[in-house]
């Protein structure tokens, strides 16, 4: 069920209406069963996936308080390869396979493996990456384990947030779902907000800038060097406006549950350093890497070749967890490159704060921003390209100015960006996502209208999926 349908549109006030009239703890019972419910509209048969999951990973922090420190090990052991297990055999199996394949072949052995047809259980990255934070954190004494199974089961599928994050930790959703909640008229309001914010970031621009994506990257070699730079913007700003609009429709409908999820995105195009572009795009993943892969690692500690290393080793795992496959790989690699040699750049100093308006030398944030959007583009074409041999050929047709007979309009790519900037440069100025709710009453009747204008009549009008939902 996508968020962007008629279906979830039904979906969403029915579960409401009884959300609302009922006690706290049926309330749970009812976002239990809602979540089941949502997430088997796609496929019923991986509900079982998510059960297990959480049933494992509930009974080995359960254990854990009690057990000697070899014990605890172990049970964090079976948390782990049963999560990554999961993980491993309906995303990589056939990556490696394939690999493995191609490996022999260029070493000159013939090979003739199997392949399976495999579906991907949409949010298996997200859930898997979460309740593993969990047992971590159990393990490590941070947290304590959570003794009711509802509670624990809703923190694992809680609808709004399972198939495409963000990736909460449970010290912060945890103690939302076993308390009292009662619903205000600001959280209402400004999950109203941000639901519309997300639609227009989904709908407006990223379903719109599909069209052209998918007609320049299907075939580079009829484009010329113009169009294809505008292709990589136009995904730019499609996978920003999907994702992001995903992350806002979903703290939107949490919002009107009472439950308040992390900010996933803080307008991350207007980053100026890769760093601090890593700090506002996708937060939730960005700082799991940190936390739970890059520290364990080492970080920082020891010699600086091996920070870097570790570096690059999270950002290496960190594209392979978007997807079985070597662009995303590469993607990773580009990114650990560029946070290296910022790393290197800075030397002891810290970046500075990423809001435009505070930089003493406007040249010099100017320049920022344009190195980090010039690395952040490139890599975009090795995530969005079909295969390597393609991203390569995008580079090299736009670093040589190829012609093209296939015309790629700027128009539409002129409306998304200023829409875009129409949402982004407020919420940048005031730091507030939903800004709006300050204005005058009549300023917000004008924006309110224009949003349901642009809906109405920008809307690409198809129930396109989140490209999230493919990792």
């Amino acid at each position: 069920m996508l968020f962007n349908t008629w279906e979830f549109a039904v979906f969403m006030p029915c579960v409401l209406a009884c959300y609302y009239i009922l006690a706290p703890r049926p309330q749970n019972v009812l976002l239990l069963l809602s979540s089941y419910f949502f997430y088997s509209c796609w496929d019923w048969r991986f509900t079982g996936l998510l059960l297990l999951s959480t049933i494992v990973d509930y009974t080995v922090a359960r254990f854990m308080p009690r057990a000697s420190p070899a014990k605890r090990r172990f049970l964090l052991l079976i948390s782990i390869c049963t999560n990554l297990g999961i993980l491993g055999f309906f995303k990589y199996f056939n990556f490696l396979l394939d690999s493995t394949v191609q490996l022999l072949e260029q070493l000159g052995l013939g090979a003739n493996l199997f392949f399976l047809e495999i579906i991907l259980p949409v949010g298996i990255s997200f859930y898997t990456f979460q309740t593993m934070a969990y047992t971590i954190d159990v393990f490590r004494g941070r947290i304590e384990p959570e003794k009711n199974i509802v509670v624990f089961g809703i923190y694992v599928a809680y609808f709004p947030q399972l198939v495409a994050g963000p990736i909460e930790r449970a010290q912060h959703l945890l103690p939302q779902i076993r308390a009292r909640r009662t619903v205000s008229s600001d959280q209402i309001a400004s999950g109203l907000v941000l639901i519309v914010i997300g639609l227009l970031r989904k709908v407006v621009i990223a379903d719109n800038a599909a069209t052209y994506v998918d007609l320049v990257f299907s075939d580079p070699t009829e484009v010329g060097w113009q169009g294809l730079a505008k292709g990589v913007l136009y995904f730019s700003l499609q996978i920003y406006g999907d994702f992001a609009g995903y992350s806002n429709i979903a703290r939107g409908c949490s919002r009107l549950l009472g439950i308040e999820l992390m900010q996933n995105f803080d307008i991350p195009y207007f980053a100026t350093s890769i760093t601090i572009f890593w700090r506002k795009w996708h937060i939730s993943l960005s700082s799991w890497l940190r936390d739970y892969l890059y520290i364990p690692l080492g970080g920082n500690r020891g010699s600086a070749i091996f920070a870097y290393r570790n570096l690059m080793l999270t950002m290496l795992l960190g594209g392979l967890w978007h997807g079985a496959g070597w662009n995303f790989i590469i993607w990773g690699g580009i990114h650990g490159v560029a946070l290296g040699v910022h790393k290197w750049w800075l030397g002891d100093r810290k970046p500075a704060n990423a809001r435009m308006t505070d930089f003493r030398s406007l040249a010099g944030a100017l320049i920022g921003w344009a190195v980090t959007m010039a690395v952040v583009g490139f890599a975009w074409v090795f995530f969005r390209a079909p295969s390597f041999s393609i991203a390569l050929d995008i580079v090299k047709r736009i670093c040589t100015f190829a012609d093209g007979s296939l015309w790629i309009p700027t128009t539409p790519l002129i409306g998304m960006l200023t829409l875009l900037l129409a949402i982004d440069i407020p919420q940048s100025i005031s730091g507030n996502q939903v800004v709006w709710l300050r204005w005058p009453w009549y300023v917000r009747g004008i924006v309110y209208a224009l949003a349901i204008l642009l809906l109405v009549l920008w809307g690409s009008g198809e129930d396109v999926p989140f490209i999230y939902f493919q990792f």
